[in-house]
């Protein structure tokens, strides 16, 4: 894999990998070379930490949209073992920005859904950029319900912009297939873990999010609406995104404050895109602890506690003050 593109508050950051790459390129190093080599190590750490742990919205969306990011399809190279492609939603077609199968997760089979958006301009043209139509919603509720009929664990992978908005996918029912995904996900008694791994898009993202646990990686977002959608509607332009992200409140530590994820998954230093494995490592280990719990939850309880987990987003109280009443 070519190196990541580097994003603009990444430019001091580049600048000492370079420094590192030089050095490290001499063929017999002295001791005053090493010495160097160390001290700009142990720096590059450092201001990895200072740059990413400062980041504003508008910078996580950039993160979260990064060429170089792990996809859908390395973590089920990573993570996953055996996965077996399961395709088709029995009434339009394969839609190829949802993919649907079996997977080991360790010593456990679980049925895994996930979009995928694609890294260069074939496979995003082949996934639609990751922008499902109805019968990609379709597919993966179908797959759902066959995981509870054989009794296995669901794992949602979320990453899309939104559902794709066109013409064809309005007039198959997008709407209609996307709030029945909500309802049917919703009751399915079998447990259901989704993950935000980039972007979390709308009712695209929502269409396979209702979960048992929902976690969001560090530098992924959730929103009801991208930054630019926002802006054009409450600025009138799309040059306003940086605004509305900052209003939306989408960030890992947005989104765990409100109650909308469980878990916040960490991030390798200086951002998923520059270390897939360990990535793939902190997703493994995420997934495999949820899993365990919730296998130990009985099913009855397991739906009365998702449904109440999702009726009590957004619910907040009012209070009088003495002597305003």
């Amino acid at each position: 894999m070519s190196a990541p593109l580097p994003l603009p508050f990444e430019r001091p950051i580049l600048e000492l990998e370079k420094q590192l790459s030089d050095l490290e390129k001499q063929p017999d190093p002295t001791a005053v070379t090493r010495e160097s080599i160390r001290r700009i190590r142990t720096e590059l750490n450092k201001l990895k930490r200072e740059v990413y742990e400062k980041l504003n919205p508008w910078e996580i969306v950039q993160v979260a949209r990064h060429d170089a990011r792990p996809k859908a399809m390395d973590y089920i190279e990573l993570v996953f073992d055996e996965f077996v492609e399961l395709h088709g939603d029995k009434a339009y077609g394969d839609d190829r920005a949802i993919l649907t199968g079996f997977a080991k997760l360790g010593d456990r089979k679980v049925m895994l859904v996930a979009q995928q958006k694609g890294r260069n301009l074939r496979e995003r043209l082949e996934h639609n950029y990751g922008m499902a139509h109805p019968e990609g919603y379709r597919k993966a509720l179908s797959k759902i319900q066959m995981a509870a009929k054989f009794n296995l664990p669901v794992v949602c992978l979320i990453d899309t912009a939104g559902a794709y908005p066109g013409v064809g996918a309005e007039e198959r029912g997008q709407a209609y297939q996307i709030a029945l995904n909500l309802r049917e996900m919703a009751r399915i008694d079998t447990p259901i873990v989704c993950v935000v791994i980039g972007e979390g898009g709308s009712g695209g993202a929502l269409g396979i999010g209702i979960g048992d646990h929902v976690a969001v990686l560090q530098f992924a977002y959730y929103s009801v609406i991208s930054p630019e959608g926002c802006a054009g509607i409450l600025w009138k332009h799309a040059k306003h995104a940086d605004k509305a992200a900052h209003a939306l409140r989408f960030t890992s530590k947005d989104l765990l404050e409100l109650g909308v994820v469980d878990e916040i998954i960490s991030e390798p230093i200086g951002g998923a895109h520059r270390n897939h494995r360990q990535m793939a490592t902190n997703l493994h280990a995420s997934l495999t602890s949820a899993l365990k719990d919730l296998s130990e939850i009985p099913k009855d309880q397991l739906l009365d506690r998702r449904y109440e987990k999702f009726r009590k987003i957004g619910v907040f109280e009012e209070t009088i003050a003495v002597g305003q009443a």
